[in-house]
């Protein structure tokens, strides 16, 4: 049987020779130079820009009576060359706190940008979004909500939030994903973590009720 993959190289295999605050603003912006070891042997001498973002926590919310899923729908500086605008399909989401676990930012910003409250929360995934530039990490979690009051216009003004609600059938969300429409990285993976367990997701909600 073949053995689970593993890299060849870990931690102990690289050194950071300089690390420099080259932007300090809303986010940090780091140049560091280090050497690592190579696979063909001897070591490289690199110089690499590195964003320290902080780690990042989204939820995606489900209500499994209606099969629908709560998203937001707000404006995102990095999208400004998006086809069609710099609005995105979001899940809700939030940069950690010091302190916080990732249920906490999950029940926080659940509230904070679509007026929802949490009970549990379920961990789906964790992952580096942008690992050639940027050192977050995001917590992709999954909760059940009653999709009934969720509507409106939220968010933080002293952060320059502006956040509209939107419930969507899953299958409607599904077809967004797969015609390109939603294209924010943890709506996609979140989404389709759904589809392959709405199914049993259903059926244990719904069973509990029985």
């Amino acid at each position: 049987m073949q053995k689970p993959w593993q890299a060849e190289f870990g931690r102990d295999d690289y050194c950071i020779e300089d690390d420099s605050r080259v932007f300090d603003g809303y986010f940090k912006m780091h140049r560091l130079t280090l050497s690592h070891k190579r696979y063909q042997g001897g070591e490289v001498r690199i110089t690499r820009e590195l964003f320290r973002r902080g780690n990042a926590v989204c939820v995606l919310l489900y209500d499994p009576y209606k099969d629908a899923v709560v998203m937001v729908e707000q404006f995102r500086v990095g999208a400004l060359d998006a086809p069609e605008g710099p609005w995105l399909l979001e899940l809700v989401a939030g940069i950690v706190e010091p302190g916080e676990s990732a249920a906490d930012v999950a029940i926080r910003e659940s509230d904070e940008e679509a007026g929802m409250k949490l009970g549990g929360v379920r961990k789906i995934s964790r992952f580096l979004p942008s690992p050639g530039a940027c050192d977050e990490w995001i917590d992709l979690m999954f909760a059940c909500v009653d999709a009934s009051d969720a509507q409106g216009v939220h968010g933080l003004p002293e952060e320059g939030e502006d956040i509209r609600v939107r419930v969507l059938a899953a299958d409607e969300a599904l077809e967004l994903v797969r015609n390109g429409r939603i294209n924010s990285g943890p709506a996609i993976i979140g989404l389709q973590w759904l589809e392959l367990n709405r199914e049993s997701i259903r059926n244990e909600e719904l069973s509990e009720q029985r």
